[in-house]
């Protein structure tokens, strides 16, 4: 209920604070002079010039590739070469880990383009690539996160069920996700992002809507408007639904099946994994899609939007969810933190059994000290 409560306060801020300003666009329109360069308002340059795009956004972009690349790849590398058990969680949390990697790879241009003042030299395809990247890196994390609550709640709920059932449905359900995911993106490829502005002299990507006809603007932004309106609706609305649902059948699960003490120490672990969720779709999902309905919505309307500057802001901070979703690998699998720890101590998975079955078969010696193996070994405790 209070998330809720919250999301319509931020619909209700976003609306006044953009709505407030009705002449005023962050859009562009052919200049008469030349049709190759597209005019925009004193606000839209001083925008696109200011400490903002170019000074706080690059070190925004240089965090997340800093952290997101390393975290990501590792706990690909966990999953693929150091988790022998598969199950359904670690499946998903590979393809959200993967999902990320393949976004944050990208970054470094984003970071060029504005630490270069919003000037894109790298050319429309790849300005295409870097667009649906972002896009399907976010709807791609909301849809796994979806999927690993759903799965949380069947392991609690269904403790006895088939392993080997549920990893197939698993593969199945990542398979069809990242084919979604492809069908979904194309759209981002059918319609030019650059725009070569005339003040101040750049080439923007994605950052500048151009209108055609000031009269009739919804036929310059029906693609984006129908794309963003479905699957702000379709990945985004619902899987929140679905996620909310989840965790209070879970957290219900866990307070009536199981005994005290288990349901508590389960419950603390639920309660981290339902705040590191709900921090990542408050930073990154939740203000984002948003902006993007509003954005777009008073684009259609001819209505001025007035808080560009908050929602260029909200894209950025989408990003983010790259380096939050290793948090939700760490909090969800033992198993995960467990291994990331003997792959930073340069542990082989060898070493690391050998260690498990010696320590296992020892007893702990209070007069000497050390552990003492069944045939009266004396073994150091330490590693």
């Amino acid at each position: 209920m209070a998330s809720t409560r919250l999301l319509w306060l931020l619909v209700i801020f976003c609306c006044g604070s953009v709505s407030s300003n009705r002449n005023r666009m962050f859009i562009g329109h052919e200049d008469p002079e030349n049709s190759n360069q597209v005019v925009v308002d004193e606000e839209v340059s001083a925008t696109l010039k200011s400490s903002l795009t170019t000074v706080f956004f690059p070190i925004v972009y240089i965090i997340i590739f800093t952290v997101g690349l390393p975290a990501n790849g590792m706990a690909i590398w966990v999953f693929l070469f150091r988790t022998k058990k598969k199950h359904p969680s670690s499946i998903y949390m590979a393809n959200l880990a993967l999902a990320d990697l393949l976004f944050v790879i990208w970054i470094p241009l984003k970071i060029h383009y504005h630490i270069n003042g919003n000037n894109w030299i790298y050319g429309e395809p790849l300005c295409k690539v870097l667009v649906s990247f972002f896009y399907g890196n976010m709807y791609c994390s909301i849809l796994f996160i979806t999927c690993l609550s759903v799965q949380r709640y069947w392991v609690v709920a269904h403790p006895l069920s088939q392993q080997r059932k549920n990893n197939k449905i698993a593969i199945g359900v990542s398979v069809a996700i990242w084919a979604f995911i492809w069908v979904t993106t194309t759209p981002l490829y059918l319609y030019d992002h650059t725009t070569k502005l005339k003040d101040p002299n750049v080439t923007t990507c994605h950052d500048v809507t151009v209108i055609r006809d000031l009269e009739n603007p919804f036929e310059s932004i029906r693609l984006p408007f129908i794309y963003f309106i479905m699957m702000g609706t379709v990945v985004f609305l619902i899987p929140c639904i679905v996620i909310i649902v989840a965790y209070a059948m879970l957290l219900k699960a866990l307070g009536t099946s199981m005994e005290e003490s288990t349901a508590s120490k389960n419950r603390q672990k639920v309660v981290v994994l339902i705040g590191i969720v709900l921090v990542t779709f408050l930073v990154c999902f939740i203000p984002s899609n948003i902006m993007l309905l509003v954005h777009y919505g008073l684009q259609k309307n001819s209505i001025g939007n007035h808080g560009y500057n908050v929602y260029i802001s909200t894209l950025c901070l989408a990003s983010l969810n790259s380096c939050l979703d290793p948090f939700i690998y760490y909090f969800v699998s033992e198993d995960f933190r467990n291994h990331v720890k003997n792959t930073l101590l340069c542990r082989s998975s060898r070493a690391v059994e050998q260690m498990r079955v010696s320590f296992s078969s020892m007893k702990y010696s209070k007069k000497s000290k050390a552990y003492v193996s069944d045939v009266g070994t004396t073994q150091s405790s330490t590693c």
